[in-house]
């Protein structure tokens, strides 16, 4: 499981809001924690409507703060600053998964607003596509620095891919540690929400793609049940459904209705218009859901 956290802080309370949840995986799993702050080149003045930290000296000493109010004594926390200027805040921290090695990075859903955001993706979103090291999100919206995190339910899509069920190895072993319940979805698409060409296919031949789609939830419910009776048989409390509809609309009301406090996505990490033009359904649920997401890289090569 986990063992090391990195933690990239700006100096923004907005980015403060992944604290809660390192803290709390830091003492579950006897987790380090390294809390980065790379240096902007030619940053502005503001960031968030707070003062940006530009220089090392003061980086550290914000870093040692945030260790000593964030986190309870006894865990360890070390405190790192790229001090030579970068361009590419999301580069910059991928960088850092070859230099400290974490096995998980923490951090909050923000970044520049309007289009720019939109086509590429913020620096979290960023550092999913680029990196190879499972992320958890946490969206600053409903994550104060001091409403706290838990985790005793999560859900977990499935999409009966073998390369894609990864994140369901992680999601088991987190959950084992927390004392989570576990919620495996399954979404079938309807003749209303195929996407691409599929829908067009449907158009023209609705009765043969209605009777793929039922086989399809058929073999979900197989696939599902299958999941489960692994997963009880190591002791996890866990449950499963196959439901019809858009995938990260019904991923995202699923979550709500078992008042889920983690989604554990398995994703190609695929950001701004590759994403859009793809129909990615990881970056959708970002854009839309407020619970934290684990997405947790596929390789290509295993996909």
């Amino acid at each position: 499981m986990f063992k090391h956290l990195l933690v990239p802080l700006d100096g923004s309370t907005l980015a403060e809001a992944a604290l809660p949840a390192a803290a709390y995986l830091a003492q579950k799993l006897d987790a380090r924690v390294t809390l980065v702050h790379v240096i902007e080149q030619d940053a502005p003045q503001e960031i968030h409507g707070q003062r940006h930290l530009v220089d090392p000296d003061e980086a550290r000493a914000y870093l040692d703060d945030v260790a000593g109010r964030a986190f309870p004594p006894g865990l360890r926390v070390k405190q790192h600053v790229h001090t030579a200027a970068v361009s590419d805040i999301a580069r910059s921290i991928v960088a850092h998964e070859d230099e400290l090695a974490p096995d998980l990075i923490v951090m909050c859903t923000h970044g520049q607003s309007g289009l720019r955001t939109w086509l590429f993706g913020s620096v979290a979103q960023q550092v999913i596509g680029l990196g190879t090291t499972p992320v958890l999100l946490i969206q600053p919206e409903r994550a104060e620095p001091s409403s706290g995190f838990t985790c005793h339910a999560m859900l977990v899509p499935l999409d009966g891919d073998p390369g894609h069920e990864h994140g369901l190895v992680v999601a088991a072993g987190l959950a084992q540690a927390c004392g989570a319940n576990l919620h495996l979805v399954m979404v079938v698409p309807t003749l209303g929400t195929l996407p691409g060409e599929d829908s067009a296919a449907a158009r023209l031949l609705p009765g043969a793609t209605s009777a793929l789609l039922d086989l399809a939830q058929s073999d979900a419910e197989a696939h599902l049940r299958q999941q489960v009776a692994q997963l009880q048989a190591s002791g996890l409390p866990v449950t499963a459904a196959v439901q019809r509809g858009d995938a990260a609309t019904t991923i995202i009301r699923t979550a709500e209705q078992i008042g889920a406090n983690l989604v554990v996505l398995g994703t190609h990490g695929r950001s701004g218009m590759e994403a859009f033009w793809s129909e990615s359904v990881a970056p959708q649920v970002i854009g839309r859901s407020h619970v934290p997401l684990l997405l947790v890289p596929v390789h290509r090569s295993a996909a």
